[in-house]
């Protein structure tokens, strides 16, 4: 009964590509309004941490074109919207606790009446003191979370037995989602009460949960639906919930349909970022760099609340290891509460920035011995069968890291050019080159058990065309050509007859976030379920129609092949039809073997790891503090990839995104707390003139160990941490200035002043 086990390996075009490219794929902002659809403009706390005094909006109530305001007086349910703790107002109800923090929603007949009416508004605010940055939050101990601790073995005696020790700091800085559709919800009313919202959000179920209570209403009552993002990047998993929720309020109070589209610079304003991670250190290592025990604290800005600042913190303690064995440990970690944003998911969701503290220890411990920081990471690696259990108790099943960076090394002939680097440094004072070679190891599953799940619906109509709904999400990661290219697979048909339908909560119940890197894994699994299901009720028809072994029918290119016979698919179909067999079936998956005990921080909480490497070559200019990448080459393990040409856009794309992070992504904040990089104008996201003319991204042959989805391996968030070599690339290159004896003071992103301030440092430490 089973389909032709056939590779999936296909690089089949997007599903939505053709669509992307005319302009007629279809976003919220492109859904035809309805009669009598109103727009919402926000009005934003102009102060960092305040109470407020009083606040006149008869102006705004009184402008042109303007049908209502919209206060926390008039929400009937819960003013909250977090998506762990009950700590995010809706709207800010006496008290604001950080710049563009929303305190009323304008409603009005056209987009820019609200948007100049907003700006009436008259506030009297009295003044509190605000925690604007990390070292202030952690001194006053102000946290959102209690801290974390993770133990194992006694770091203490191992850091006095080692023959070597090193204490340092190191601080990197959050990163702006920057979707290109920036947040939107479309809020109709429906018969009875109920609601219909399109939303641009990762996680339609979340957001018919938070609407439903912050009206008082039934989660039947609410139907969320979402074809498709311009990007999401953890940026609409919860904080899509807050822009849900203002345009739910007002359309259920007015009966009429509400659209709330935020400009960029709101967007940026009011929403949270990635984590900022301040690091502190102590590690113990012998002559050849060996790891003998490390202490690590590690603070993260949490912003005003907590958001999802718990998981993220527990995944950058998870991946605080990356590809190291550790085997006498300590790690603290830290929520700090900050009069900022509150910050939440983003790509990697912790796990870049507890990586990269673990990178830096290493390639710190390196020159402090004078050795190549290559020479360290190897003899670190996690082994095969001994050193390979993780510091949360986590047995590493289905490591590849050592061949997969030998294979990498020589593939980029990488001896090589660490020689002509060395030559090039020789000769040239002004411009100075770097190379760096950073591995990846990195869980795939959600912190949080219960969200390994899934669900999808399977239609095989008629004609032999095929429908599929699962409640995953796309954001242009090509989660729908996937699934679809499974269904197809396991049917035995060409793509081009499978269609996959928008995220409705009212077909598919209960999702997860598309989020964690699981897209695939679980809806490919559930819809994989469903199209099974299918298969087997046709296979069973054919066997007793033809005379066959239901185990020997095969579906193949469209065609079924039973007891010598072959019967088109389409043909097959109408003659169960017509015989009564279900042509349709829900699916469900649930990711086995995990578990976690987020009190002691141990367990299995990932089921399997994907791994990867790359080497970055750059060269900076030691008067500008400018810098150049040369050349990036990338072996990442996707499994049995489902298909590569996604994947390897996948790859590549996150490695842009993480170069930015670490390199040109600086925010801002000025002394009262206001964002000042809250626009394109003033926040520097890569462009096409960064990425490097020799771009060489190969996908590592790996077959999963574990029955993922066609025994392939998540893409989404592994990959961001490629670009570390980026970063060590540029501290390579400055730590040449002083023939690397020297450890640069080097803090990310390494923006041309951060570069030329490590510079600064390390020449006066020379002289």
């Amino acid at each position: 009964m089973q389909a032709r086990e056939t590779a999936p390996g296909k690089s089949v075009p997007h599903e939505s590509a053709a669509l992307h490219v005319a302009g007629e794929a279809s976003y919220v902002d492109d859904i035809p309004e309805l009669a009598g659809t109103c727009y919402l403009a926000l009005g934003l706390s102009e102060q960092a941490h305040a109470k407020i005094k009083s606040i006149d909006l008869a102006a705004v109530e009184a402008a042109p074109g303007v049908v209502a305001v919209v206060t926390a007086a008039d929400i009937p349910g819960v003013n909250d919207c977090g998506p762990i703790i009950a700590d995010d107002p809706i709207l800010a109800d006496g008290l604001v606790q950080y710049v563009g923090q929303p305190v009323f929603a304008v409603v009005a007949e056209s987009q820019t009446a609200a948007r100049k009416a907003v700006k009436l508004a008259k506030i009297d605010y009295q003044p509190l003191p605000a925690i604007l940055d990390v070292a202030a939050g952690r001194q006053q101990q102000s946290w959102v979370l209690p801290p974390m601790q993770l133990r194992r073995g006694d770091a203490d005696s191992a850091l006095t037995r080692a023959p070597h020790k090193l204490k340092g700091g190191f601080s990197v800085g959050g990163q702006e989602q920057f979707y290109l559709e920036g947040q939107i919800s479309y809020v109709a009313l429906r018969e009875d009460g109920c609601l219909h919202l399109w939303c641009s959000t990762q996680h339609p179920t979340e957001m018919q949960h938070v609407v439903a209570h912050s009206l008082g209403l039934d989660f039947n009552q609410v139907v969320v639906e979402m074809r498709r993002m311009g990007g999401g990047f953890g940026g609409k998993e919860s904080q899509s919930a807050i822009f849900a929720c203002i345009a739910s309020i007002a359309a259920y109070r007015l009966r009429r349909p509400i659209k709330l589209r935020l400009d960029r610079d709101d967007d940026m304003l009011i929403t949270g970022k990635r984590h900022g991670f301040e690091f502190d250190y102590e590690v113990g290592y012998d002559a050849d760099g060996l790891i003998c025990g490390a202490k690590i604290e590690m603070a993260a800005q949490a912003g005003f609340s907590a958001d999802l600042t718990g998981p993220v913190v527990t995944r950058a303690v998870c991946h605080f290891d990356n590809a190291y064995y550790l085997g006498d440990v300590t790690i603290d970690a830290f929520s700090v509460k900050t009069n900022t944003q509150s910050n939440t998911a983003f790509r990697g969701f912790g796990g870049p920035q507890g990586a990269l503290a673990i990178e830096y220890i290493i390639d710190s411990i390196a020159r402090e011995l004078g050795k190549d920081p290559q020479q360290v990471r190897k003899l670190n690696f996690y082994d095969k069968d001994f050193r390979n259990t993780t510091p949360y108790g986590q047995v590493v099943e289905d490591n590849v890291i050592h061949e997969l960076v030998a294979e990498l090394e020589q593939s980029c002939d990488y001896q090589t050019r660490r020689a002509a680097v060395a030559t090039f440094n020789r000769d040239s004072p002004i411009l100075r080159k770097g190379l760096a070679l950073t591995p990846v190891k990195f869980g795939i599953s959600f912190n949080v058990v219960h969200f390994n799940q899934a669900g999808a619906l399977v239609h095989v109509y008629t004609d032999g065309s095929v429908l599929v709904n699962h409640g995953g999400t796309e954001m242009g990661q090509g989660l729908h050509t996937k699934v679809s290219q499974v269904v197809a697979l396991e049917l035995g048909l060409n793509i081009a007859q499978v269609r996959a339908t928008a995220n409705d909560t009212s077909k598919v119940a209960n999702t997860s976030a598309t989020a964690a890197s699981t897209g695939s894994d679980l809806n490919g699994k559930a819809a994989q379920d469903a199209a099974r299901q299918i298969r087997d009720r046709l296979a069973r028809f054919a066997g007793e129609r033809f005379g066959g072994e239901p185990a020997q029918v095969l579906f193949e290119d469209g065609v079924v092949h039973c007891a010598g016979k072959a019967i088109p698919f389409a043909e097959l179909v109408q003659q169960a039809y017509e015989n009564r067999v279900q042509l349709w079936s829900d699916g469900f998956y649930k990711t086995p073997g995990l578990n976690w005990d987020k009190d002691k921080m141990q367990g299995s909480p990932f089921y399997y790891f994907a791994y990867g490497a790359a080497v970055s070559e750059v060269v900076i200019d030691t008067l500008t503090g400018e810098f150049k990448l040369l050349q990036a080459d990338i072996l990442h393990d996707a499994g049995n990839s489902i298909n590569p040409a996604i994947d390897i856009g996948q790859i590549e794309g996150a490695y842009i995104q993480g170069m930015g992070w670490l390199t040109s992504e600086e925010l801002c904040w000025d002394p009262e707390g206001r964002l000042t990089t809250h626009a394109p104008s003033t926040y520097k996201i890569p462009t096409v003139s960064d990425c490097p003319t020799a771009f060489n991204t190969r996908l590592y042959q790996n077959r999963n160990v574990k029955d993922t989805i066609l025994r392939s391996k998540a893409v989404g968030e592994p990959p961001l941490l490629l670009p570390f070599s980026v970063f060590f690339a540029i501290r390579d290159a400055v730590a040449s200035l002083a023939d690397n004896r020297i450890n640069p003071r080097l803090r990310a992103p390494a923006t041309p002043e951060a570069i030329l301030d490590a510079i600064e440092a390390l020449r006066a430490e020379v002289a």
